[in-house]
């Protein structure tokens, strides 16, 4: 008799049933959606973090460019701080330089006063240069607003039309600013040659 093989009542697992690779696969598949949102996060705070660079990098730039700002502001106010003064000393200048005009035409026995008081207008301006101030140089220099107030026009065949020809008060410039105007006559073409209306120079004192 046959022996029975001990097995033969047990029945053998189907060839797909659950083969372990099948469990791997699931594992596998399972795993792939937490390193989809770890990787997500780390491709927001890359992003972020550049963001963040370039708002520093910003900041920066604007930072620097105010501490510039600044330290224009403070140097400007260093070399303009004795502005008013300034203008106040001028008129003395004035006033000093009127009276050697004057008195230039006197007798001799002034001629020392003169030169003492001439010493003294060049101190003065000597003065007025260690602090930047310059005087505006006008007579036969084309009209210009910026630095010029015309007081009137007076007819020139010997000048161009728009050329300052008299100075009744001498300007001055501080830091290449202008600190005071000069006061001119301007040229303009005679009567009846045409003068071109464009070239006419406005008058107005009130500046």
């Amino acid at each position: 008799m046959a022996k029975k093989d001990k097995n033969q009542d047990f029945p053998q697992p189907a060839a797909d049933s659950d083969a372990p690779q099948d469990i791997t696969l699931e594992e596998g598949e399972e795993s792939t959606g937490p390193l989809l949102e770890v990787q997500k996060e780390l491709d927001a705070a890359k992003a972020e973090a550049s963001r963040n660079w370039d708002l520093y990098l910003r900041e920066r730039a604007d930072l620097e460019n105010t501490r510039k700002r600044h330290l224009r502001d403070r140097e400007d106010a260093i070399r303009f701080a004795n502005d008013r003064l300034l203008k106040e000393m001028i008129p003395v200048l004035d006033n000093l330089e009127r009276a050697v005009e004057h008195a230039g035409s006197g007798s001799e026995d002034l001629q020392g006063l003169l030169e003492g008081v001439d010493m003294t207008i060049n101190q003065f301006r000597k003065a007025l240069e260690d602090f930047g101030v310059k005087p505006i140089s006008a007579i036969g220099s084309a009209f210009d607003p910026n630095i010029h107030q015309a007081m009137g026009q007076v007819e020139s065949a010997e000048q161009s039309p728009n050329t300052v020809v008299t100075e009744f008060q001498k300007g001055y410039l501080l830091h290449d600013r202008l600190l005071r105007p000069s006061l001119v006559m301007v040229a303009k073409a005679p009567s009846g040659k045409g003068q071109d209306p464009a070239a006419e120079v406005s008058t107005d004192t009130e500046k």
